[in-house]
């Protein structure tokens, strides 16, 4: 069963071939016996996963089922789920349990899907390789003995899904948390339109990057995730009033005649990547054209600023969002000799290297002395990306570009903090633009690791960047289930 797509197993689920428990109980056992290598889940939760199970059983018998009934999903750690601890993968939300619901996991509820657990992160989403979560990276299931990383800042549902220890999932995208994870661990990744999925209840690092989105095995499975979690919410101010129709299947938008100008980055012609990349990107891009694209090329003229100006916005929003653990209304308290001293010891001990260092950052460029020297020449820069990104769309109707320059490098691998923002390169103009993109697995590299790119569209066009990711999709026509751990 664990073989089965979202798709297939509400087929199957509707039918009566299978039951929601025992769909549900295939994977938990895949969890009992992989979690402890994998790291994918900080908390599982059998009871309350049966429980939705049994409840799904219940429906689908008396025909009120749900759009995605008895599905079993994992839930970043990011997303607070009421009477179910919610970590943030932090030290400082170690012990933290809401009396509320997030947006987006109520959404799941309604839809009545399966709660397995909360998946691991990167401490408060900050990250690239899930190395800074308090609980330990997880690890990617492909080549399991080569101990890869599984990407960040969602790498523990990446992890989970690409060994079928869930059968999707969800995942917050701030500068390619969603889409980078997936691209090395063959997964489909949607960072939709900012604005088109809530993020009220959801851990907030970056207020106006943060994106939630859906990380599942196919583009038909993603569009499923997406159709659930869309929606405008009164509670978030920045969430978007209107309403998005996602049909599944998707239909397709080449072939049969079907024109599409699809347009490459000329600024990305120079950035290095690795020849399996190169080469794998080129394949594709033949295989659009043989259904009818035009491919054209477009200039973003400011994109190779981009990571410069978003690790000015993120850390600055992310000073301002985290002022709030404080070790007084909620997590870890450590006490000292007064209330300031409290607020010191408190931080010091509840946050990790990696968070303190963008506090850091984000402070400085937010004080007085360089807040017009830095945060507005960003702000600036961010514009100016978004504007290129308009133009560009009079050319073409969607783009396409790599999701990351190579496939997954060892969790240990010894870079630095510069070495590791720079693997975001190719992800973090789209949260900037606030633009949809996909990340959809175009092939396997001669190391037999996948590799992915994205399909980039305007903003509310994410109804089509997901039809043309099928459409690599099926050109591809990869196999992403890793033989160490789908091969049995």
């Amino acid at each position: 069963m664990i073989d089965l797509t979202i798709t297939e197993a509400l087929e199957k689920l509707k039918s009566g071939k299978i039951s929601a428990t025992e769909l549900t109980r295939a994977h938990l056992d895949r969890i009992e016996k992989y979690n402890g290598t994998l790291n994918s889940f900080i908390t599982v939760t059998p009871e309350r996963a049966l429980a939705d199970a049994a409840a799904a059983d219940e429906r689908i018998k008396n025909g009120t089922a749900r759009a995605l009934d008895g599905i079993p999903i994992a839930m970043k750690d990011l997303f607070a789920t009421r009477g179910i601890r919610t970590t943030a993968a932090s030290h400082i939300l170690e012990n933290f349990i809401p009396e509320y619901e997030s947006t987006v996991s109520q959404h799941f509820i309604d839809a009545g899907t399966v709660l397995l657990g909360k998946s691991n992160l990167d401490e408060f989403a900050m990250g690239t390789f899930s190395k800074t979560s308090y609980f330990g990276a997880p690890i990617s299931p492909w080549q399991l003995e080569r101990k890869l990383n599984a990407g960040g800042s969602s790498g523990g549902t990446t992890s989970a899904v690409a060994a079928g220890l869930a059968m999707g999932g969800t995942g917050t995208d701030t500068g390619g948390s969603i889409r980078f994870p997936c691209s090395i661990t063959g997964l489909v990744g949607v960072k939709p339109t900012y604005g088109l999925c809530s993020r009220w209840g959801c851990v907030a690092f970056a207020s106006s990057l943060d994106t939630p989105g859906p990380i599942a095995r196919t583009v038909d499975d993603a569009a499923l995730l997406l159709s659930v979690m869309a929606g405008h919410d009164p509670k978030d101010s920045t969430s978007a009033n209107r309403k998005t129709e996602i049909n599944v299947p998707l239909q397709p938008i080449l072939g049969d005649g079907k024109k599409l100008r699809i347009g490459l980055i000329k600024e990305f012609n120079d950035v290095k990547i690795s020849d399996d990349m190169k080469n794998l990107f080129e394949k594709r891009i033949a295989d659009l054209k043989s259904l009818g694209a035009e491919v054209v090329e477009v200039s973003i003229p400011n994109i190779l600023d981009a990571l410069a100006a978003y690790y000015v916005i993120a850390p600055a929003e992310a000073s301002s969002n985290l002022a709030r653990y404080d070790g007084v209304r909620y997590g870890l308290r450590v006490e000292g000799h007064d209330i300031y001293d409290t607020y010191k010891k408190t931080r010091a001990a509840g946050f990790g290297d990696e968070v303190k260092r963008r506090l850091i950052i984000g402070t400085a460029v937010l004080s007085s002395s360089s807040y017009e020297v830095y945060f507005m020449q960003a702000a600036r820069v961010r514009r100016l990306i978004a504007n290129a990104f308009n133009k560009a769309f009079e050319q073409c109707d969607l783009i396409v570009c790599p999701s990351g320059a190579n496939t997954a490098m060892p969790l240990e691998s010894d870079l630095t903090p510069l070495e590791y923002y720079a693997l975001d390169l190719f992800t973090v103009a789209m949260n900037l633009a606030g633009v949809p993109a996909v990340s959809v697995p175009c092939g396997l590299a001669t190391n037999n690791l996948p590799l992915g790119m994205q399909v980039v569209g305007r903003m509310f066009d994410d109804v089509r960047v997901l039809q043309l990711a099928k459409h690599i999709e099926q050109c591809a026509n990869m196999n992403n289930r890793p033989k160490t751990v789908m091969g049995e």
